[in-house]
């Protein structure tokens, strides 16, 4: 079971407060801070999808471009000795340092797939 919702490219979260008694939860990804609640699994995700549909139509409005949770850049800090390991296998494989994290990510996120598939 996921604990995320999608809709429109965009993820959120699923958490409880048990405070408040209630679920909630947060678009992730953007630097804009958007909230959502319900008392239910339907009422959240209503909510979810109630927020994103005013945040993209407050950017129309207002000629902006949304922001997009994934651009397919980012940084990652790694000891020097799997820095080596990757550079030493792309290298070796005639592929870019990029191309060489982007496979083997891809490797780890289809086998992620495979055993979230599995009965």
């Amino acid at each position: 079971m996921s604990n995320l919702l999608s809709y429109k490219n965009y993820n959120g979260t699923v958490e409880y407060s048990k405070e408040d008694n209630c679920l909630n939860g947060k678009v992730v990804g953007l630097r804009s801070h958007l909230t959502y609640a319900g008392d239910s699994i339907r009422e959240l995700e209503a909510d979810f999808h109630k927020v994103l549909d005013e945040y993209l139509k407050d950017c129309e409005e207002r000629a902006a471009q949304p922001e997009q949770p994934y651009k397919g850049t980012f940084n990652v800090r790694i000891s020097s000795d799997l820095h080596r390991a990757i550079a030493i296998y792309a290298i070796e494989h005639g592929k870019s340092l990029n191309a060489a994290v982007e496979e083997a990510i891809r490797q780890m996120v289809e086998v992620r797939e495979r055993k979230s598939q599995c009965p």
